[in-house]
């Protein structure tokens, strides 16, 4: 669907968080003097006014059913699920439901794009390619879910070479034709959006049939197996391809770079690489070219981010961690030392099972739990009779406290919380930002991600 296909129809934009915001600027700039109409909360029509005045409808009720069927579209926001028993009724009554995702898309046939998914490390890889293909002099925009909307790069003035487009479980199903898919890995996540495990993997793999080349995820058994039948496959991690080995990152049987001259910390950053480079062949580059432009990427902020010592202890910010799967990597990235790791904050059920089963094996020096899903993540643990000191609380500050009394000198204090953040902060970065402070550091030291946008 392009921008143009809504001239003359009762539209709606559902939500205004930064994507709603840019949909609405790129929709008004589109089709001026159409009326349009924006469904959020009354603290969100309040700044809307603010920019939009009086050139919107203003819809702040709980959308319904029957309030949803007097649009003949919906730009719904990728938060709001589309699962929702409201949206279901709608369809069935004619409600079309797009994105802004599906609407730069429909108006970039021809761009040429990588798009990237994946439960873990899909920022990392997609920060990865942009900065390789930079490195081999090409014009590049990095956006999507990575954190610049892409409608807000919808009328750019000057060629792009490529589009890296950062996708996630919500957005797949709308990027209609990428010409290279990557799929990074797929554990289990945004089960309260997608219902099942089922069809969480599902709307992941959705990719998969708009990719003209598929990159997968070697090391993962299902995802090859699903994919089997793309025409166009490419793997990594497995010998044949990009891949890890005798602490190298290799080609085939080629040793290519000593994983001690990453700038990443962590095997599963050392994959993240190999599945970058793999994306860049596939996109007709010389990997091999790109490679040691590697010495020169800046690790994302919050992602394993080392923000130094204090009072003997060395304190480590890696909350974008959502997963229990991406605690035990950022744990294994630290085997060896004496971490206390605190974990927990929204609820959405996940199953801590193979986190129990990794830290019974190596036991850190503390897990301390909190927020929401804390007190059910401490009794998983606790019933198994741990080796390690196990706290559970409420807050931030109350677990900060315990690292900073629990953890040996010489020791690492590790904020990988295995859970999103929503049920005390904004978002990951404001938790990243909170711990920062409480560990004694400032919290404007943590940058914005490098390499978002056009350059």
């Amino acid at each position: 669907m392009r921008i143009a296909d809504l001239a003359g129809k009762r539209v709606a934009v559902w939500g205004y968080g930064r994507e709603g915001s840019a949909t609405l600027a790129a929709l008004r700039r589109r089709l001026p003097g159409q009326r349009l109409s924006l469904i959020c909360s009354a603290a969100e029509a309040e700044l809307a006014r603010g920019l939009h005045h009086d050139a919107l409808d203003y819809v702040t009720v709980e959308p319904y059913a029957g309030l949803l069927w007097g649009f003949d579209v919906v730009v719904k926001s990728p938060g709001i699920s589309r699962y929702l028993p409201a949206i279901v009724d709608a369809l069935a009554a004619g409600v079309c439901f797009t994105s802004a995702t599906a609407l730069w898309f429909g108006e970039n046939p021809l761009a040429t794009t990588a798009g990237v998914t994946g439960t873990k490390g899909k920022s990392t890889v997609s920060a990865l390619i942009t900065h390789l293909l930079r490195s081999l002099g090409q014009r590049v925009a990095l956006a999507g879910n990575i954190g610049l909307p892409l409608l807000e790069l919808l009328d750019t003035p000057e060629p792009v070479d490529c589009w890296v487009v950062e996708l996630s479980s919500f957005q797949t199903a709308d990027a209609e034709r990428v010409d290279v898919g990557l799929v990074n890995n797929i554990y289990e996540e945004h089960l309260d959006w997608h219902g099942s495990r089922e069809r969480y993997v599902s709307d992941k793999l959705a990719l998969v049939e708009h990719s003209t080349t598929l990159v997968v995820n070697g090391l993962q058994p299902e995802l090859v197996a699903r994919t089997a039948t793309h025409p166009h496959r490419r793997v990594f991690g497995d010998v044949a391809g990009w891949h890890l080995a005798e602490g190298m990152i290799m080609h085939g049987h080629e040793h290519c770079l000593d994983l001690r001259q990453l700038p990443l910390a962590g095997e599963h950053n050392a994959l993240n690489l190999c599945a970058a480079l793999t994306v860049v062949d596939a996109l007709g580059f010389d990997a091999h070219a790109a490679l040691p432009a590697v010495a020169t990427f800046r690790p994302l902020p919050h992602r394993l981010q080392a923000l130094g010592e204090q009072g003997g202890l060395t304190w480590i910010n890696d909350s974008i961690s959502t997963t229990p799967q991406a605690t035990i990597e950022a744990l294994r990235s630290l085997e060896g030392r004496a971490v206390s790791v605190l974990v927990g904050g929204f609820d959405r059920g996940l199953d801590w099972g193979e986190f129990q089963r990794y830290v019974a094996s190596r036991p850190p020096a503390a897990v301390i739990c909190l927020g929401a899903s804390g007190a059910r993540i401490a009794r998983q643990l606790g019933a198994a009779a741990p080796a390690y000191r196990l706290g559970q609380c409420v807050s931030l500050a109350e677990a900060v406290a315990h690292a900073r009394s629990w953890t040996p000198g010489g020791g690492v204090v590790l904020l990988s919380p295995g859970a999103p953040s929503f049920d005390q902060f904004r978002d990951y970065a404001d938790r990243g930002r909170a711990f920062t402070q409480l560990a004694g550091f400032d919290p404007q030291s943590i940058v914005a991600i490098a390499g978002v946008g056009i350059a």
